[in-house]
């Protein structure tokens, strides 16, 4: 049995990794906190910035180890569907503190001044591949919230997360969705498509800006359930749900295709599965497949094919 699996045998992850980004006061963290049965790992005293109404049970931390252990039971705790990591910018700053209380020795991953050095960076580049890694096997919804950041592109400025240096990049490469928040005068949007302003990451046919439903009003009192992001990965389950269903019609329709052409002997019968392949409910290039199999049983019966009717008719006709 061949190791590598058809496209209609592949299975979905059963998580998303996400990153929600934006300015201060945007409501980045109120809205990953939406995630189904979700968990905060809080590394920036964000949480006591959300509304009491919108909490949840929340880590907050003081070191590194903290992080992994919380990670661990994460992954032990089939109630938890869901974590956020709030901001993934200073998750990298309890790394660079570990490394820098942990360093024996010579202490080459510290310089005399107490910074990181050039071996010091490397080893929190590491442990941050190494936490992504892990965080995509979970089998859990990750969602990370970080700063927006302004960044030069010739004379253009394109708003990216902050994170910080290659770790953008490491991390990036890993994301399902990517959301950028901002405030369009009252009302809080975000958008998961790439555009020349901002950077984003659309997996899962989003609309291009969506507008945040408003959870307090301006009494402060609260008028709305906080379940936005739970729709968005509903969104992007039934999206791949769909590619995988779409997937196994093309094998289907595949082994029909090659069925029906091994049966036209002639004329008419390369006309009636003509008629026959137009009436099918298509995927992808499925149309296409059907067309070019035809094609080449033409040509293997010596068939004219009439660009005018659109038909096919026996050589030997005029």
């Amino acid at each position: 049995m061949s190791l590598f699996k058809k496209p209609s045998e592949l299975v979905a992850k059963p998580g998303i990794v996400a990153m929600v980004y934006g300015s201060p006061g945007s409501g980045k963290s109120t809205l990953a906190c939406s995630a189904p049965n979700a968990v905060m790992i809080d590394t920036d005293g964000g949480v006591m910035r959300i509304n009491g109404a919108h909490q949840i049970p929340t880590l907050q931390v003081t070191k590194w180890e903290e992080i992994v252990d919380a990670m661990n039971e994460v992954k032990n705790t089939p109630e938890i569907e869901s974590v956020i990591i709030d901001t993934v910018g200073k998750m990298l700053s309890y790394m660079e503190e570990f490394i820098k209380r942990t360093a024996t020795g010579k202490k080459i991953e510290v310089n005399r001044d107490g910074s990181l050095s050039l071996k010091g960076y490397g080893k929190r580049k590491q442990m941050f591949i190494d936490f992504i890694k892990g965080v995509t096997t979970l089998g859990k919804n990750v969602i990370f919230v970080g700063h927006d950041k302004e960044e030069s592109r010739g004379d253009e400025t394109v708003i990216r997360p902050e994170v910080g240096g290659s770790s953008t990049n490491d991390l990036m490469k890993e994301l399902d969705l990517v959301g950028y928040m901002e405030m369009n005068g009252n009302i809080r949007t975000i958008s998961f498509t790439p555009t020349d302003r901002f950077y984003a990451k659309n997996t899962c046919d989003m609309p291009g800006v969506i507008p945040i439903p408003v959870l307090i009003n301006e009494k402060k009192e609260i008028v709305g359930d906080n379940i936005f992001f739970g729709g968005v990965i509903a969104n992007y389950r039934n999206r791949i749900n769909e590619n995988v269903e779409n997937n196994r019609k093309l094998e289907e329709i595949k082994s029909l295709i090659e069925a029906n052409v091994e049966d036209v002997k002639n004329a008419e019968d390369a006309n009636n599965y003509v008629k026959w392949a137009k009436g099918l409910d298509h995927v992808y290039n499925s149309m296409a497949i059907a067309s070019k199999a035809i094609s080449n049983k033409a040509k293997e019966l010596g068939l004219k094919f009439d660009k005018t009717t659109k038909t096919y008719s026996d050589g030997s006709a005029a």
